[in-house]
């Protein structure tokens, strides 16, 4: 099953080439500290600006390296169908849980357009999870189009990043209790599985790997009480991480930790120095560093 807490990892580089070892690394720590599945190559991990070998290459280290100890779901989203249907068959041949496919962006497709276009990807053979981001892609998915694509056995869950609680219970009813809904955003990540999620493909994971998967079992067992008091601690945290990209504050955080660079790739930028202040006081509110590591600005 896939469920609970799942970093949606970052692409760690250095001198511009992906780093292999410390992207082994990563993987390692992230199962040490308890994370139940990883999420290879989203947005997150930098797939708009890695080559095609690149993007194939992250899946394959990934796969290899979490040796079936959790899952893995490989990001394959493009606004091209010809092209997610390429990359998710790639994420089949390298031994991927599932594919992460994102509806396609820019192009905006009608209700039927992204129909066909889901269908293509989970007739590739291996489990899909539709990824729902009308904030970036310019499209939303409806409900009741879920509710159809829920019926391909391919086509398993849902990351929802509309940050309407609603869609969890409705998406309940269209799709089935059995269908995974996963958040895609930290800050509500709570309130989603008391709709009825069953986890996140967190941002804020990929520096937090523990407290994310704790407060995840606790909402899956039941115990909100402990689940409020670590989002708590967690909350600075995912409000720094998105006060500008997030995959930018998550290799900020990662390098203050020594697993990883702050480098990332044009367009995107290292973050401003008041991103960096709020990231520092975030981190120490949630025990992460020290004034030793950070020094207070």
């Amino acid at each position: 099953m896939i469920t609970g807490s799942l970093p949606a990892l970052v692409t760690p580089f250095a001198n511009g080439k992906v780093d292999v070892d410390a992207l082994k690394k990563l993987v390692d720590w992230h199962i040490d500290q308890g994370s139940h599945g990883l999420v290879p190559v989203g947005t997150t991990g930098e797939s708009p600006t890695l080559t095609h070998q690149e993007h194939d290459m992250v899946v394959e280290v990934v796969v290899a390296q979490a040796a079936g100890r959790v899952p893995v779901i490989a990001g394959a989203g493009s606004n091209n169908t010809a092209e997610t249907v390429r990359l998710v068959t790639a994420a089949k041949e390298a031994g991927a849980t599932a594919a992460l496919v994102v509806t396609p962006y820019y192009n905006k497709p009608t209700q039927a357009g992204l129909k066909a276009h889901f269908l293509a990807a989970a007739d590739c053979g291996i489990d899909i999870i539709i990824y729902n981001i009308p904030g970036r892609s310019a499209v939303d998915m409806s409900v009741e189009t879920m509710g159809e694509l829920a019926d391909h056995k391919h086509i398993i869950g849902v990351k929802d990043a509309t940050g309407d609680l609603s869609r969890v219970p409705k998406q309940r009813l269209s799709c089935g209790e059995g269908f995974i809904q996963l958040s895609g955003e930290d800050a509500t990540a709570l309130g989603f599985n008391a709709h009825g999620g069953i986890g996140c493909i967190s941002v804020t994971a990929n520096m937090a790997p523990a407290l994310c998967a704790q407060m995840q079992q606790a909402t899956l067992a039941g115990d909100y009480a402990t689940a409020l008091k670590i989002t708590d601690k967690l909350m600075p945290l995912h409000l720094a991480t998105f006060q500008e990209p997030g995959l930018v504050s998550a290799k900020y955080g990662l390098s203050k930790l020594g697993l990883c660079t702050q480098e990332v790739r044009s367009p995107l930028v290292g973050l401003s120095d008041n991103a960096k202040s709020a990231m520092d006081a975030a981190l120490r509110h949630a025990g992460l560093i020290n004034s030793a590591h950070c020094p207070k600005p």
